[in-house]
């Protein structure tokens, strides 16, 4: 299901007119054409939806996805980068950035203190970053200042995200996270997945749950634990 949240992420910035030499994606590539997926070279993010797999152009697979280089590709620091094509963000203080980040999580697992660096060396004038893994909001705190990244996360800092369309006639686990099928299937039909504004963030705390701290999405619906 991370892999299918991927994809789907990738069409949603092309259908919106981003074009592919401005987007750098990291996905293991393991999933499409495994001999146990019953659609051979196919990847689905909802039952009966559209396939996502195609199309996609991946610059980091397999053993390529690292903490290492995915941190060294956020700095712009090709030199840093081991395998894939070499790709990183070329950015300046006028450029917006949008890292959509899909992964298991556990608190505290992943820190983004690169975040800080690049604000110190100008490299965007806007970051909006959304994380979909569990205990993602212990990802970002404490770490941070409050304005200089627009986060929206999974779940708070002590509590899981959630697997969504586990439940499907495709013989098929879990298709998404239902966090991230919040938010890009709004944004298949309406233009505002990484603008910084409160709408995306009350559409899916709409969907899972009005937030019990603050920054924190904590799902209510009853769907499978992943």
């Amino acid at each position: 299901m991370l892999q299918a949240d991927v994809c789907h992420a990738y069409h949603i910035l092309r259908s919106h007119g981003i074009p592919e030499e401005h987007i750098i994606t990291m996905m293991y590539d393991d999933i499409a054409n495994n001999e146990r997926n019953p659609y051979p070279g196919k990847i689905y993010n909802k039952p009966h939806g559209e396939e996502l797999y195609t199309g996609v152009k991946i610059d980091y697979k397999g053993d390529d996805v690292t903490p290492q280089n995915f941190l060294a590709i956020l700095e712009g620091n090709a030199s840093a980068v081991t395998g894939g094509n070499k790709r990183v963000v070329r950015s300046n203080a006028h450029d917006h950035i949008f890292v959509y980040f899909s992964d298991h999580g556990a608190s505290g697992l992943i820190a983004f203190p690169n975040e800080m660096r690049m604000y110190r060396r100008r490299r965007y004038d806007q970051l909006v970053f959304y994380l979909e893994a569990c205990e993602s909001g212990s990802m970002f705190n404490g770490i941070l200042p409050a304005d200089i990244v627009y986060v929206i996360t999974a779940a708070n800092d002590h509590e899981s995200s959630w697997g969504y369309y586990c439940d499907n006639d495709m013989r098929l686990p879990c298709m998404g996270d239902q966090f991230s099928i919040n938010w890009m299937e709004d944004s298949d039909v309406v233009r505002r997945y990484f603008s910084i504004t409160k709408s995306s963030k009350e559409f899916v705390a709409d969907f899972q749950g009005w937030e019990m701290e603050p920054q924190s999405r904590v799902s209510t619906l009853p769907v499978c634990f992943c």
